[in-house]
Order: structure tokens, then sequence, then C-alpha cells
């Protein structure tokens, strides 16, 4: 287990129990294959059926680490906000690309199970929890290649013009909904998943808030992927795009229709972005212990550079930013996972703060290691690497922050 000193006091045994047996996963399972897939030169490589992804998913299935948000009735785990924070924090703290992976993985089936609608549960939730071959994989299918971050402005002046819509279109047909576009190569799970929770465009006269949410299993006629990206960071996250062509929906998998969508997506963020936050507050953790166990290690100036004045100011000001993380993440994760409506920009004002961290703890961390750091025998240019991606995906930090101020002004009566 971590050395680090836990704040809340108020922790079960329960709670402390479930914290180890996550670390022991992510150092055992997650941390060695992330490694492992991270030096595959072919992405394809990473989803072949030989790849160590397998296991790995697998094992997780095995330990119910798929089914994180769903509830205990329904076979899931039923975790609290702060249950779910001490699980991702540990998953990436181990790997960010497989923390991201189980969680976009078991979203379609979150949401399902959300509607409460018994036909769906039985035909989604149900045997995507029972699964343990990791057979049932789900993705979140809302980035196309005109529109990124900007899908994710709900409530902006910007998310209402008629002039602006989104490419994946759903139009209804009777009793089924058709959907025709492309959903672009960022889609996490997108080579892999057997499922997408897919936003799409049902009324473009609204603009992109003229949206639906439906599931759409990725086996129907007219789906087809576009091969793995080869991307800087997180490579053993499998993205691809995602293409309808004329496929075929009943109309019942339209979880939500326009008249909800702006509010879904307002929910969906703050969820999202929570979860980021969460997560990369592993990250900057694992940067920090990495780099203050090579401290100790290292000689330098006729001493251990840990003895050195500046490597341990370094040191304090990341042990600052991890705790900084940890606690921001957690309050804005248990506070939103059980008021609704959430306080969406207290999640964008976590995901952008701990993201932004972790990248700048990972390269005072390279600092550290100085050439050694460079060197990919050494894990802290991966860490490095990932971090970088987190400034991006689930909104680009930029335009997350642009969502956020309007919330916050509202919230303060301006």
């Amino acid at each position: 287990m971590g050395s680090y000193l836990d704040l809340n006091t108020n922790l079960s045994e329960e709670q402390k129990a479930l914290r180890e047996g996550v670390h022991k996963f992510a150092a055992s399972v997650l941390r060695p294959a992330s490694r492992a897939l991270d030096r595959m030169a072919d992405p394809a490589q990473v989803i072949a059926p030989d790849s160590p992804l397998w296991e790995v998913l697998r094992r997780a299935y095995a330990l119910g680490y798929h089914a994180l948000g769903i509830p205990q009735e329904l076979g899931g785990l039923g975790l609290t906000g702060l249950d779910e924070h001490l699980v991702l924090e540990e998953m990436g703290w181990g790997s960010a690309d497989f923390a991201i992976a189980l969680a976009a993985g078991g979203f379609p089936y979150q949401m399902v199970a959300a509607t409460g609608n018994q036909e769906l549960i039985e035909e989604f939730v149900k045997p995507f929890v029972a699964d343990r071959d990791a057979r049932y994989i789900g993705c979140w299918a809302i980035t196309e290649p005109d529109h990124g971050s900007d899908t994710l402005m709900p409530g902006t002046e910007f998310f209402h013009d008629p002039r602006i819509s989104g490419q994946v279109v759903a139009t209804l047909d009777g009793d089924h909904y058709v959907i025709r576009g492309q959903k672009s190569a960022w889609v996490s799970n997108g080579t892999i998943a057997s499922h997408a929770l897919t936003f799409l465009t049902i009324e473009p006269s609204k603009g992109m808030a003229g949206g639906g949410v439906a599931i759409v299993p990725l086996d129907l006629p007219g789906v087809s992927r576009g091969k793995p990206l080869d991307k800087l960071g997180q490579r053993a996250l499998n993205q691809g795009e995602l293409f309808f062509d004329e496929v075929r929906i009943p109309r019942r998998y339209m979880l939500v229709d326009s008249a909800a969508y702006e509010m879904t997506l307002d929910a969906t963020l703050a969820f999202a972005n929570a979860a980021m936050s969460a997560i990369f507050t592993g990250v900057a953790r694992a940067a920090f212990e990495e780099a203050l166990a090579y401290s100790k290690e290292r000689f330098q100036g006729g001493k251990r550079i840990c003895g050195h004045q500046l490597v341990q100011k370094h040191l304090f000001g990341m042990f600052r930013a991890v705790e900084a993380c940890r606690a921001f993440s957690r309050a804005a994760m248990v506070y939103n996972t059980q008021t609704l409506p959430p306080q969406t920009h207290y999640s964008i004002a976590a995901k952008t703060f701990c993201t932004e961290a972790a990248f700048e703890v990972a390269s005072t961390a390279l600092q550290i290691f100085g050439g050694n750091g460079l060197s990919r025998e050494y894990p802290i240019e991966k860490i490095l690497r990932d971090a970088r991606a987190s400034l991006i995906e689930d909104g680009c930090n930029d335009i997350l922050e642009l969502t956020g101020a309007p919330l916050l002004l509202e919230r303060y009566g301006a």
C-alpha cells in the first residue's frame, strides 16, 4: 500500500479494504500490463486476441471492477461517491489508460440502469454485470470529426445556435431510429466495444442542444470501425472511429430525447470530469512517489539527491499538489454523486486542476530523474505522456473552463 496519510479519519474498515485491494490489483496487474502495452509499436497489437489487454480485463471483470457504478440490487458494486474516488485514484495510480478504459466501459450500462427500464436492464445491464470474460464492453461515443469539446458546452449560447449541429444524426422511422454519420477517432474503447452510449443529433434545428442519447449494439448491420489510433500516451486505452451507415435501432434504445438532452449532458459532464479528477490525482501521486523513491537512491554531489535543498523543495511542492488534488477531487465527486442537479462547475474545476497538476508534477518528477527520466527504462516518461493527454480528453481544459465560467457566474448571481 502506498505510504500516503489519508486525512479522512472517518474511512470505514470496508473502505480501507476496498482501497487496499484495488491498490494491489493496480500494482500487480494494471501497471505492468500498461507498460508492456505501451511498448507495442503497432496499436493493433494492443487489441489483438493474444494481447495482455484481455487477461487484464478478464481479471478486472472477475473482481467486479467493471460494474463500479451499477447498483447492488442489479449485481454491481453500488459504490458511493467516496468509494468510487478511492477506486479511481488507485487505478489511476497504476494505469491511467486502464482506469479510463474500465470507467468508460461501464458507462453505457450505468446509464441504462439509471433509466429504471426493466426491459433494457434485462437486455443490457444484467448480462454486463454477470460477464467475466470482457465480452460486454462499453464506449462513450460523443466526439465527432468536426465536433470535440464543443459538444460539452451545455448552458452556453453557442450550444443553442441552430447553424451548428452534430454530424451523427438519428431520424425517427416508425418504431426505429436510423443513424447516419461518423464518430471521431477519439472514442475510448471504440475499437473493441460491444455497445456504444451514442450521443446523437435528433433535432438539428435546436443546434447542439437538439440531441439524444441511445445505446447502440455495435454488431448491428451498418456499423463499422476505424483502425486503433496511434498516439503519444495512454496507449493501453484503445481509441478509434465509429461509422454508422443506415443503422437501425428500436425506438426504445433511445434513452434520452432532446427535451432532456441538455440536462443529461450536464450530469454526464459532472460525472466524467469528477472521474477524471480522481484518476489523475492517482497519476500525480504515482509521479511524486517515483521521484521520491528515485531521490533516495540517486547519488550526486557526494550524497543522495534527496539531501539537496532544491530537490527537497521540488518534492514538497509535488506532495502539496497531490494532497490538494485529492481534497478537491474527492469533495467534487462526493457532492456531485449525491446531488441533483449537480454543481458541474466544481467537477470541471476539479478536472482541470487535477489534470494540470498531474502534468506539472510528472514534469517536475522527470526533472528530478534528470537524463534517466528521458529513458524508457524508467516509468516517469510514460507517466508524463499519459498526463499530457488528460489536458485534452473528456473536454479540452481551455474549453471546459469556458463552459464552467457561466455556471460559476450564475451560481453567484451575475
